[in-house]
C-alpha cells in the first residue's frame, strides 16, 4: 500500500501578523463553516481518485486551525480517515495559538484525533510579541502547554522566531531558555525574513525598520544550536529540533520526496510525479468546490499543476535532502533517479568537503556543520550545472496545466 501524508489548510486568522505571507485572512469567520464543507468534499473527490494509500501523517496547518470549531476539526479529520488507511498511531498534527487555544478544548482535540500541538510562541517577550502581531502573552505559552498536557498530549512543538530588529543574541537566547524550560517536546527556529508584498516588507521599504544584521543572526542561529543540544534536543532538519522519538513524521515527509495531498485553499500537492496548487482565496475555493459537488463531485479545486522536469527534480531533491542533517543516501538517490549521483556534482562538492562546508563520504551527502547556514548558496552553485547536464528549468508559466496524469483523469 503505497504511503502518503495529508496536509489540510486552514486560513482563517485573528489577526494576520505583518511578517507573514501565508495564504492567511483575518475577519473572515463567517465563511468557516462552508469552509469545513467544502474541505470534507475536496476531501471525498481525492478518495475517489486515490488508490489504496497508507496515511503517514496529518497535517492541519494555516492559519490558526487552532481557532476553528473542534467539531469542525472532528469532521475534517473523520474525513481525512476516507484517503486510505490511518494507523492508530498516525500523527495527526495542530497548529494553533496559545491565546485562543482553551484547556477544554484540548481534550475534544484529542477525542477528536489530534495527536501532537504545534503552539506558535514565536517568543517569550511581551514586547516582541507585539511587534510580531501577535495576540497571546508569554505566561499563555507555558499555561498553554501544561494545559496540553493535562489534556492527555504527549506530543508538543514551540515555534521560536529569531534575527528581529534589535535584537541581541542574549535576548533570544533568554528567550529561548524559557523556551526549554516549559519542556516540549518539539523545537522549530526561524529566523524572520522580510517577504515581499507583507506589511514587514512595507515597513523595511520606509526605512522605519533596519533588518537584523545577517552574522548577527548567524550567531544567534549556532549559540540555539549549542543551547539545545545540551538540553536534549536533536536537530533532525536545519530549524528543527526534538526530543527522542518526537520528530514531526509530517514534515519528514517532505524532505524525503515522499508522496502528500494538499487539501483546502491555496494548498500544494505532490501526487504521481505531478505538483500542484488549490485555488487561493477561500471564498473562491468555497464557490469552487461547491459547483463541482453540485455538478456530481469528482473535480477538484486545482488551479494549476505542473510535471517536473529532471533538472528541476534534480534540485528539489538537492534542496530537501540537505536540510536533513543526515543528509541523503546516494543509494536513495539512485533508486529515485535510476542512474548514480553524478560525476559533475561530485566535482564540483569536493572544494566544500574540503572546507568542511558538506560531508560527502563514500555512501551519503550532508552539510557539515558550517554549511548549515549556507545551505541555499550552496545548493544555487549546483545549479548552473544541473542545467548544464541534464537541460535547464521549466518555465512554470509555460506549463501549468490542471491536474490529469496525478489522478488519471483524461
Amino acid at each position: 500500500m503505497k504511503p502518503m501524508a495529508v496536509y489540510i489548510h486552514i486560513p482563517f486568522c485573528t489577526v494576520k501578523c505583518g511578517y507573514c505571507d501565508f495564504n492567511a485572512y483575518a475577519g473572515l469567520d463567517s465563511l468557516k463553516a462552508g469552509y469545513t464543507a467544502a474541505l470534507v468534499a475536496e476531501i471525498r473527490a481525492w478518495a475517489t481518485h486515490l488508490g489504496p494509500r497508507q496515511i503517514t501523517s496529518v497535517f492541519l496547518g494555516g492559519g490558526t486551525p487552532g481557532e476553528m470549531a473542534t467539531e469542525d476539526i472532528a469532521a475534517i479529520i473523520d474525513a481525512a480517515r476516507g484517503l486510505g488507511t490511518l494507523p492508530k498511531d498516525c500523527e495527526v498534527t495542530l497548529e494553533a495559538n496559545p491565546a485562543t487555544l482553551l484547556e477544554g478544548q484540548m481534550e475534544r482535540l484529542r477525542t477528536a484525533g489530534v495527536t501532537r500541538l504545534s503552539l506558535g510562541a514565536q517568543s517569550f517577550h511581551a514586547e516582541e510579541l507585539q511587534f510580531l502581531d501577535r495576540i497571546h502573552s508569554p505566561q499563555a505559552i507555558a499555561a498553554c502547554l501544561r494545559a496540553a498536557r493535562t489534556a492527555g498530549f504527549d506530543s508538543v512543538s514551540l515555534d521560536l522566531i529569531y534575527g528581529l530588529p534589535g535584537q541581541t543574541v542574549a535576548r533570544f537566547m533568554e528567550s529561548l531558555g524559557r523556551g526549554v524550560e516549559t519542556a516540549p517536546d518539539h523545537l522549530s527556529l526561524y529566523a524572520l525574513t522580510v517577504e515581499p508584498g507583507t506589511m514587514l516588507a512595507a515597513r523595511v521599504a520606509a526605512h522605519e525598520l533596519q533588518p537584523a544584521d545577517p552574522d548577527l543572526v548567524a550567531e544567534m542561529y549556532e549559540a540555539a544550536s549549542e543551547r539545545l543540544a545540551a538540553a536534549g534536543f536533536d536537530q533532525y532538519e536545519l530549524s528543527n529540533w526534538a526530543r527522542p522519538g518526537h520528530p514531526s513524521r509530517h514534515n519528514l515527509a517532505y524532505w524525503t520526496d515522499a508522496e502528500y495531498v494538499g487539501i483546502g485553499a491555496g494548498a500544494h500537492g505532490y501526487i504521481g510525479g505531478e505538483r500542484y496548487e488549490n485555488i487561493a482565496h477561500p471564498r473562491e475555493y468555497i464557490r469552487a468546490t461547491a459547483m463541482t459537488t453540485a455538478a456530481g463531485g469528482g473535480q477538484l479545486p486545482v488551479l494549476h499543476s505542473y510535471r517536473p522536469n529532471l533538472s528541476m527534480r534534480l534540485l528539489d531533491w538537492l534542496e530537501t535532502g540537505l536540510r536533513r542533517i543526515e543528509g541523503f543516501a546516494f543509494a536513495d538517490f539512485e533508486a529515485a533517479f535510476g542512474f548514480a549521483f553524478p560525476a559533475a556534482l561530485t566535482a564540483a562538492l569536493q572544494p566544500m568537503a574540503a572546507g568542511a562546508l558538506v560531508q560527502m563520504e563514500t555512501a551519503r551527502l550532508a552539510l557539515g556543520k558550517s554549511g548549515r547556514l549556507l545551505q541555499n548558496e550552496i545548493v544555487a552553485t549546483l545549479l548552473p550545472l544541473i542545467e548544464r547536464e541534464f537541460g535547464p528549468m521549466l518555465e512554470l508559466a509555460a506549463t501549468w496545466a490542471p491536474l490529469t496524469s496525478a489522478i488519471g483523469r483524461d
